[in-house]
Parts: C-alpha cells; structure tokens; sequence
C-alpha cells in the first residue's frame, strides 16, 4: 500500500514549506515517526517525521524546492518492512512490488528513476486547495497571509494591485516587498547572476528585499565563491532588512555590577541542577528582570500597527538561539506568570529544542520583547536589530571582571553591559533609561529565591 508523504501545515498563517533536506533516499527502509526530511518556513525549521513504516518508495519534490501545504511530497511502500531489504530494480511499477529480487544490487540502481520523478514537482501546482487564478479585484479576499497584510497597511499598498506569485495566485511577502520597493514583484530567478541563478530560484529569494548595493561587477572579480543563502539565512535577511525599514532605531547602554549574581550562580548550580535536573544559566536572571521592568514601563511591551500603540498585557519573551546554521527566537509565553525554575526550564527547553529542530510553529510566535546575548560569545556589547513587531530588543554583553571604583576605592567586580535598542516612534529616551535603570537595580538587588 502507497501512502503519501505531504508537506504539513505548521501553523495557522502558514501556506507553504521549503524542503530543505530529505533524510532518506528512496530505497531506504524508514519506522513510523522516524525524521524523513527537514522543511523550512516563515516561522521554524522542523524535522518532519515519516507517516508511516515501510519503505521510501518515491521523492516527489527535491531539496530546495517551496510547495504549498498538502503538497504530496513523496510516497512510502507500507507493503511491510520485509520488502526493505528487497525495493528491486522493477521499482516503475509502482504500486506493490513483488518482494522477488534475485540480486539486491539493482537496489542501487533503484535511487536514479526515483529522482526522475522530481522534475514532476510542478504537480505542485495540482494540490485541490488553490482554485483561484487572479484576485485582483477580490478586496479583502486576496489570498494572502497576516504578514503579508500588515506590511501592506504599514506601506499603504492595495494588495489588490499587487500580482501574485505564490501557489494559487497568493500574494507573497516578496510580492509585497516588491511592490514596496517599486518594482514588478519577484517571478522568479529572473535577476540573478549566472552563479547563483538556479539557488536562489529554488530558494526564493525576494529581489526587492533582498536587493544589491553595487552593480554586480563590482563583487564579481578576481577569485571568489558563490554560497546561495540558506532558506534560514534568506528569512533572516528579510527580517532585517525590514525591521530597519520600519523602525527608527535609537540606543542605550547601562553598566550593571552583577558580582552579587556571579557568586550566588557560583555557589548554587550544582546544588540547582542536582535538585531540579536544570543547568542554572544566566538568562533566567536576565528574562526576570527585564519582566519588571516591562511591567513597570508597559511601552517597552507594545507594537506599532500604524497610528496607535498596541500595549500587551502578557511578557512574552523571545530568546535569540544561535545555531550552526543561523538564528532563530523561540519564545517564551506569559514570562511574568513563571518563578525563576519554570523560567530556567523554558530557556533550557526551547534553547535544545532549537538546536534539534523541535520547536513549533506557535513556539516562535507572538513575542512582545526580545533578548539576545552576544555576550556568551564574548562580545563586550552589541547593538542589535528589534525583532519585529517588537518595539525593543535587550542585548547582553559578556560578564568580565573590570575595575570600578567604590566609595573612592578601587574594587574588582563583576560587570555587564546591557543595550537596549528601541523604536523610536514609540518609546522615547526617557522612557527607555528608566527601563534600563529599572533592570539595572533589580539586577543589583536580586531579592527572589532561586531553589
């Protein structure tokens, strides 16, 4: 029996996945559950795990390639783990091969029709959700995402103008990028150069998001080599290059004495991890006290929608992780409702998830403030990039020894930088120093216990 391997919804404004990497070949016998391929999307990176047990029968869309949800992907042969050990070279006939290899060498030569298939990938096109072919006139019921939406209303674009590339005539972020910077929207691999043309097609790279400075000439010379971003790298981008767009960035710095911290953390983490099973890091001190602070300064945990100030109720706290393969921020919900150890075990957690591509679509979602510690890498401080729709992002420096004076002595202690960089349309300097202060004091005069 075939079962169809499709690409998942993971998550409710989610329409489409890139496959990233198949973990299998065909051929290949795989258990229910095991990781069959990864997927990249607006949101997460995800393995996704097989269906069902038997046997990679048939790959259907190539690494790299983006498809709608519900797209079938690939085929599994359920016929039993017994025909593993013999997918035999008469492996066209698709339906239910008989398990009678003479020779399980022609298993090799299996793999190569299998891929032959994978130029069929336009039977992306086909899966029955997408019916609409144009909608220009629809209104409201253009087919696209709430991102999409929102970049419009901020940019003031009629997404009823705006022509869709993606499944169905959807109207994409890069669409709408596109139609923000100007220029016809991205069909495509249209303007890239010659080395990299067939990655960033597949990739879909969003030409006026992702624009060149210079002329090409001008990077193009002596002895170089091209790398195609990564799907990852490509969002990641994006973001940026839109964050800095949408807000005015302004910055401030505060030196904080975390002595105190340094030798409570050096006198309980074994005791902590022994009695709670949890590694005690700084971020849960960090998170604890930007909590307050954005209690105490509400602004500090808003967005911007346009003309008014959307002031959340909940502290829902991304926390930038860094990965071997680029970034990502899951988040921690309703911060202000957890004592020190559940917040310990959520920045554990979402940190190794991360790292395994375990997290959720709604696990990366719905931030109201970020964190992000260059300082881990032993960075001094650093300035970073708000995380949109975050009207502020908190940065943490390396903890060092430093000299500092105290009551006209000279003392060694333990300092740290923190900055904060903010919107400037919605928080003002003041606003944003006392925050900084207020984060300061509680970290110097730590009250809360920790076991």
């Amino acid at each position: 029996m075939a079962v169809d391997v499709i690409m998942p919804q993971m998550g409710e404004s989610i329409f489409e996945g890139t496959i990233t990497k198949w973990l299998k070949k065909p051929g290949d016998k795989i258990d229910r559950d095991e990781p069959l391929f990864e997927i990249s999307t607006d949101k997460v990176d995800a393995e996704i795990p097989s269906p069902a047990a038997g046997v990679l029968k048939e790959i259907k869309v190539a690494e790299g390639q983006t498809v709608p949800v519900q797209t079938v992907v690939g085929t599994i042969d359920a016929a039993g783990a017994a025909a593993a050990a013999a997918p035999p070279a008469p492996a066209k006939a698709a339906p239910a091969p008989q398990p009678k290899s003479e020779t399980p060498k022609p298993a090799a030569a299996a793999p190569p029709p299998a891929p032959a298939p994978v130029p069929a990938a336009p039977a992306s096109v086909a899966p029955p959700a997408p019916a609409a072919e144009h909608h220009a006139g629809d209104g409201d019921k253009v087919r696209s995402s709430p991102l999409v939406r929102r970049i419009a209303r901020e940019h003031q674009i009629d997404l009823t103008q705006v022509p869709g590339t993606g499944a169905g005539g959807r109207v994409s972020k890069r669409d709408v990028m596109a139609a923000v910077e100007g220029g016809a929207p991205a069909a495509g691999p249209s303007a890239a150069p010659a080395p990299s043309s067939a990655k960033p097609a597949s990739g879909g790279a969003p030409s006026g998001v992702l624009e060149t400075a210079v002329p090409r000439d001008r990077m193009y010379f002596g002895h170089y080599e091209v790398q195609p971003m990564s799907i990852m790298r490509q969002r990641i981008a994006e973001h940026m290059v839109l964050s800095k767009r949408t807000s005015p960035h302004v910055y401030s710095i505060e030196e904080v004495d975390v002595t105190a911290l340094v030798s409570l953390r050096t006198k309980l983490k074994g005791k902590f991890e022994q009695e709670t099973g949890t590694k005690l890091t700084y971020m849960p001190f960090f998170i604890r006290a930007a909590v307050e602070g954005l209690r105490a300064f509400p602004t500090v945990n808003s967005s911007v929608d346009g003309t008014n100030v959307v002031l959340h109720k909940e502290c829902n706290i991304g926390m930038a992780v860094a990965l071997d393969w680029g970034l990502i921020v899951p988040v921690i919900k309703s911060a202000e409702e957890k004592n020190f150890l559940g917040l310990a075990r959520a920045v554990n957690d979402l940190a190794e998830r991360a790292r395994n591509k375990k997290l959720k679509p709604d696990e990366v979602q719905e931030s109201t403030f970020s964190i992000t510690n260059p300082g881990v890498f032993g960075g001094l401080f650093g300035l970073p990039v708000i995380n949109q729709p975050n009207v502020a992002i908190l940065g943490l420096g390396a903890i060092e020894k430093r000299p500092v004076v105290i009551d006209d002595a000279i003392a060694i202690r333990s300092m740290v930088y923190l900055t904060l960089s903010y919107d400037h349309r919605a928080v003002d300097g003041a606003i944003a120093h006392q925050f900084m202060a207020h984060v300061k004091h509680t970290l110097q005069n730590w009250t809360e216990p920790i076991l």
